[in-house]
C-alpha cells in the first residue's frame, strides 16, 4: 500500500473507532456531535510510524470534561493494531452556528420530558419521608451512589426545593454546563445530577408553591440533558405537599419508597406520605426503616426504638391494598455523617468503588430489591 494510501486508510479506520468514543455529558458518539473536525495522518521520517493530528471542537469553552474525552481519544490512537501511531490533539470550541444546529438536534430529540415516553428504560424511583430528619436525602445519595458503582446509569434530582442537600453530600460545587438553553446535569461519584442548590442564590430561601414549584420540577425534567438513564432518583421534600403531587402528574412511572425511622411519632407520619398513593396514580414500592439499630461493642442498641418500618409497612398493606414490603432496615452510623459530610457518600471507598462496609452491603441489597419487578 503506498504512503499517501495508508494514511487516508488509517484517517478512515481512526474517524471509526472514534465513533465509540462517548461525550461523557451528552452520552453520544463524539463523531455523532461532530466533535472530531478533522484527521490528518503523516508518515514519520524514517519509516513505519505516522502523526495522527485530531482536530477536536468542543461544545464549550473550557469544557470540565475535556481532559476525558482527549484521554479515551488518546487510547483510541494508541491501541491502533497496523501501526505505530504518535496522536497529536489540538483542542477548540465550536462556532455558535455549530452549537446552535447541534443543540436544536438534540432538543427535536426530546420535546418534552423524556421519561414519561412509551418504551422507556428508566426505572424512576421517588424517595419520600413524612417527616424531616429521618435521613432521606442521605439515603437517597447512598442508594444513587450505589446504583452507579453497581454500573447502573444513574440519575438524581435534588426535588427537595426548600432543603436540597444532594450537592453536599456528593461534594459538588460546580454549575451545570449552559448549552444554548439546554443544561448539562453535574457528574459526580458516577451520578448525574441537577439541584437548585447548583445555582447562584440559592443560599437564600425560596418560598415557591403550586404552578411555579410544579415548573422547577418540569425544568428538571425536559431541559436537562438527561439521556437514557437506568434508573432516575427523586429527593422529595419532607410531607405530603405540592412537590410530591407534582412527582405523581409528570413522573406516573415514579415508584415511591417511604423512609423511616424505628419510632412510633415518625412512623405514623411516614404512613401519611405513603397515603399520597390514594389519591394520584404513583405506586408505592416500599419501606426503608433508617437508623434501626446502632451496633456497639457486640451489642445491638435499638436507640429510636423498634417496629417502626414494620407498621409503616403493614398500615400501607392494609390502606392500599397490595402488598407494600419492608426493603431494608438500616443502621445508624457516624460514618454516614462524616463521609457523607465530606462530599463523598458513605457506601463508596475513596476510589469510588462500592465499599466492603455493611452499610455498602445493605445498600447494595437493597438497590436488588427495587429493580425486582
Amino acid at each position: 500500500m503506498a504512503v499517501q494510501d495508508e494514511s487516508r486508510h488509517i484517517e478512515a479506520e481512526l474517524y471509526d473507532r472514534l465513533s465509540k468514543v462517548i461525550d461523557p455529558e451528552l452520552g453520544r458518539s463524539i463523531t455523532d456531535l461532530g466533535m472530531i473536525a478533522a484527521i490528518t495522518s503523516c508518515p514519520v521520517e524514517g519509516g513505519g510510524a505516522f502523526d495522527v493530528t485530531i482536530d477536536v471542537e468542543l461544545t464549550v469553552k473550557g469544557c470540565p470534561l475535556s481532559q476525558t474525552i482527549t484521554n479515551q481519544i488518546n487510547g483510541a490512537v494508541r491501541s491502533y493494531p497496523d501501526a505505530e501511531l504518535h496522536p497529536h490533539i489540538e483542542l477548540s470550541t465550536m462556532s455558535s452556528d455549530k452549537l446552535s444546529t447541534l443543540v436544536a438536534e438534540l432538543k427535536a430529540e426530546r420535546r418534552q420530558n423524556p421519561f414519561t415516553k412509551t418504551g422507556t428504560k428508566t426505572r424512576i424511583f421517588a424517595i419520600a419521608s413524612g417527616k424531616g430528619g429521618v435521613g432521606k436525602s442521605s439515603v437517597t445519595a447512598n442508594l444513587a451512589a450505589t446504583f452507579a458503582a453497581l454500573g447502573y446509569d444513574t440519575a438524581a434530582i435534588d426535588a427537595d426545593i426548600y432543603g436540597f442537600s444532594l450537592p453536599r453530600l456528593f461534594g459538588v460545587h460546580t454549575q451545570p454546563t449552559n448549552l444554548n438553553g439546554m443544561l448539562m446535569p453535574v457528574t459526580a461519584w458516577g451520578v448525574k445530577m441537577i439541584s437548585i442548590g447548583m445555582f447562584a442564590g440559592s443560599e437564600r430561601a425560596i418560598l415557591w408553591r403550586g404552578p411555579r414549584l410544579q415548573r422547577s420540577l418540569e425544568q428538571f425534567l425536559a431541559d436537562v440533558w438527561w439521556g437514557s438513564p437506568d434508573v432516575l432518583l427523586l429527593d422529595l421534600a419532607p410531607g405530603t405537599g405540592d412537590m410530591a403531587i407534582s412527582v405523581a402528574q409528570a413522573l406516573p412511572n415514579a415508584e415511591l419508597v417511604v423512609v423511616t425511622t424505628p419510632q412510633l411519632s415518625a412512623s405514623e407520619v411516614a404512613v401519611r406520605s405513603g397515603l399520597v398513593a390514594l389519591q394520584v396514580p404513583m405506586t408505592v414500592r416500599g419501606v426503608v426503616e433508617n437508623m434501626s439499630y446502632y451496633d456497639h461493642e457486640g451489642e445491638r442498641l435499638r436507640i429510636f426504638g423498634e417496629g417502626g418500618g414494620e407498621r409503616v409497612s403493614e398500615q400501607l398493606t392494609d390502606a392500599l391494598g397490595v402488598p407494600v414490603p419492608l426493603l431494608a432496615q438500616l443502621p445508624l452510623q457516624t460514618d454516614i455523617r462524616e463521609i457523607g459530610e465530606s462530599g463523598r457518600p458513605a457506601v463508596l471507598n475513596d476510589l469510588g468503588a462500592l465499599d466492603s462496609t455493611p452499610l455498602a452491603g445493605e445498600f447494595k441489597a437493597l438497590a436488588g430489591r427495587l429493580l425486582q419487578r
